[in-house]
């Protein structure tokens, strides 16, 4: 990130747009799509929503919005450098949702 002169800020810690961020980790199919998502104020970093797609995320931001009529919260582990399988996508984020417990059998 740029600081006040307009040069690099080597003590920054890297950053990525909260959508660009989004759709690398595949959980929205387009950037237009997950912009969209954040300007309606659905998407929360660290407990605060966000309106603004290009706000900067990094590693150990937790986010939580609304996906597939469930609510997802998700840690960030890594930035992206691309949009990659879904397996590559995967080892972006820890999923914090505790895991569906089975149902007993009767």
């Amino acid at each position: 990130m740029a600081g006040p002169s307009g040069k690099p800020n080597p003590s920054a810690a890297p950053g990525l747009r909260l959508d660009k961020w989004l759709w690398q980790a595949r959980f929205f199919k387009s950037r237009g799509l997950a912009a969209e998502m954040i300007e309606s104020g659905a998407v929360r970093v660290n407990g605060t929503r966000v309106t603004r797609p290009g706000r900067d995320v990094g590693a150990g931001d937790v986010l939580t919005f609304a996906q597939g009529g469930r609510i997802r919260v998700v840690r960030i582990l890594a930035l992206g450098q691309r949009r990659g399988p879904a397996g590559e996508a995967q080892t972006l984020y820890h999923d914090l949702e505790p895991p569906a417990t089975p149902e007993p059998l009767e």
